[in-house]
């Protein structure tokens, strides 16, 4: 599954990709890709085909569920069929460990203050991160500056974990470096929608080896934000972590069950 890593060069380590919301498919974002010259991205669904993030008191149902599920399939589905993708699970309060069995390559872990919690005292929510970390996946985590925090220092202090956008939907840059996170060897950071002054800023005080291009789309565009990145002067070996060798280096760690292979 590992071996044919080597091809890739620019990965896109942050794009919603999804059929139910939107015309967020596969065959209308690839040709964004080719045109900024990436060769492959990281996938996850649309927030919208995972839950309803306008209702504080979203209550789950068999209903969205069975979207859940379509969600999460279509990812897995075009990695399946060969397209330059690496698709990551989007975990919610059902915690469904089973999906930890197939061939993802990291976790989507997603949340604003003002939208439905994650129940973090659920068993099945421990369970769920043990796996993970067994697995060696990767977690992109957005969630309040609180509930970041508490996630990375106790609930799961051996995951590896990347912050999107360098913070700034998970409290700010500012005050995850006021509590020390980005000083953590464990957790990286992507580049989307970030501020070239603040990527620049986190090259020179903490490692050009923690760092991912991501551009978020659709909420940036894959030119745009690699753009940014082109422009904050690294050499070529600096360029090469961040744009790919970096979440290659993630992905090579991951444990995949032998039926996977």
């Amino acid at each position: 599954m590992l071996s044919e890593l080597s091809r890739f060069k620019v990965i896109d380590a942050h794009i919603h990709c999804g059929l139910q919301y939107g015309n967020l498919n596969f065959e209308n974002i690839y040709p964004l890709l080719t045109a900024a010259g990436i060769d492959a991205a990281c996938i996850f669904a649309p927030v919208e085909e995972i839950y309803d993030r306008y209702d504080p008191h979203f209550k789950d149902t068999e209903e969205w569920k069975k979207k859940r599920h379509l969600a999460n399939s279509y990812v897995l589905s075009l990695r399946e069929k060969g397209k330059p993708v690496f698709p990551y699970y989007f975990v919610w309060n059902d915690f469904n460990i089973s999906e930890l069995d197939k061939p993802y390559y990291g976790i989507k872990w997603h949340r604003h203050p003002d939208e439905p919690e994650y129940n973090y005292n659920d068993p099945r929510c421990h369970k769920f991160i043990e796996r993970i970390i067994g697995k060696r996946l990767p977690i992109v985590l957005e969630e309040s500056l609180e509930n970041t925090v508490l996630f990375i220092k106790e609930l799961a202090p051996g995951a590896t974990v990347i912050i999107p956008h360098l913070g700034a939907l998970n409290g700010s840059f500012e005050s995850l470096e006021k509590e020390g996170i980005w000083n953590l060897p464990n957790v990286y950071a992507d580049t989307a929608l970030a501020h070239s002054s603040t990527i620049e800023h986190y090259i020179k005080k903490y490692s050009v080896n923690r760092l991912l291009y991501g551009s978020d789309y659709p909420f940036g565009l894959p030119k745009t934000e690699i753009t940014k990145v082109y422009s904050v002067g690294l050499n070529d070996q600096e360029l090469n972590s961040v744009l790919g060798d970096n979440i290659l280096a993630l992905f090579k760690k991951i444990e995949f069950r032998s039926d996977h292979e």
